[in-house]
């Protein structure tokens, strides 16, 4: 039997991604017992929603990076089971995306595909990143030890050994040929309560300083500053529905994503030990509260 959702999709039907969306929803629904939360009624009358979403795995379809779906999913405290974003899986399988709101032939394959393949029912299917996460686990430290630097109310920490940094407030931990990456605790502390998190894409190209996702506050959004070239191997997946954990550890349960390095020689020319790292820390950290 195939699996089945409760499946909320983008309601950006202004847009042709959007509009994919929502086909994408319809043929989970037409070819399997997956049920739609409909985003525009759901905002005002969410007690059968809500119902539908604890009695099957919740599927979040986001049209762009605006991610509406996964917002309104924040904003109502549900658990995700799974997200797709249909700009993403384009870029992914070499489709491109046109401004027309009717479907064309490639918009309704895309649909098809990527509605196909999340109802492939196999004992070791996976959300994509989540199996390389679960391998590679075990390659980087569970917990740190830390630096601390405090400044009024504020505790800003550095982890003092396995970490290597870049100006932009982001962290690496280097195992063999593949690095774990995340912001340092002066990039959590500056946005405040983070509220969103917008993954890169796994199985894409990042270049060192090149941008690795994208976490959001009330304040502000700040674009992750990757520190090490290579290709995106894996994700947190965990921060799509609990991004406050980079408030309560960026180190650890807060990281951003894992890479497949390249160019590791190269990149660590322009990386900064502890000691480098924690003096620029506290130059910005006295800089900013002058």
């Amino acid at each position: 039997m195939s699996k089945s959702f409760a499946v909320l999709p983008c309601n950006g039907l202004d847009k042709g991604a959007g509009c994919i969306a929502r086909e994408i929803a319809l043929n989970l629904i037409e070819k399997s017992d997956s049920e739609m939360i409909c985003p525009v009624l759901y905002r005002i009358a969410d007690a059968r929603y809500n119902k539908i979403a604890q009695e099957k795995p919740l599927l979040v379809i986001d049209g762009c990076q605006t991610r509406c779906a996964s917002k309104l999913a924040s904003e109502k405290g549900l658990k995700v089971t799974a997200k797709v974003t249909v700009t993403e899986e384009a870029k992914t399988r070499g489709f491109e995306l046109g401004d027309s709101l009717r479907l064309g032939e490639n918009d309704l394959k895309l649909a098809g595909l990527v509605a196909d393949e999340l109802l492939l029912e196999t004992e070791t299917q996976k959300s994509p990143g989540s199996e390389t996460t679960a391998e590679s686990a075990s390659l980087y430290p569970e917990t740190y030890d830390y630096e601390v630097y405090k400044k009024d109310k504020f505790i800003f920490r550095v982890p003092k050994e396995g970490l290597l940094f870049n100006e932009n407030d982001s962290w690496v931990y280097i195992s063999g040929n593949k690095a774990r990456v995340g912001v340092t605790d002066y990039v959590q502390q500056s946005l405040s309560d983070i509220m969103f998190f917008t993954p890169p894409v796994v199985g894409s190209d990042v270049e060192q300083f090149g941008e690795l996702g994208a976490i959001e506050s009330g304040k502000a959004v700040f674009e992750v500053v990757s520190p090490v070239s290579g290709k995106i191997i894996a994700v947190n997946e965990e921060l799509s529905v609990a991004p406050e954990l980079i408030n309560q550890n960026p180190y650890e349960k807060g990281w951003i994503a894992e890479v497949e390095l390249s160019d590791l020689e190269n990149d660590k020319e322009l990386l900064l030990e502890f000691e480098g790292y924690f003096t620029i820390l506290k130059r910005k950290v006295d800089d900013f509260h002058v």
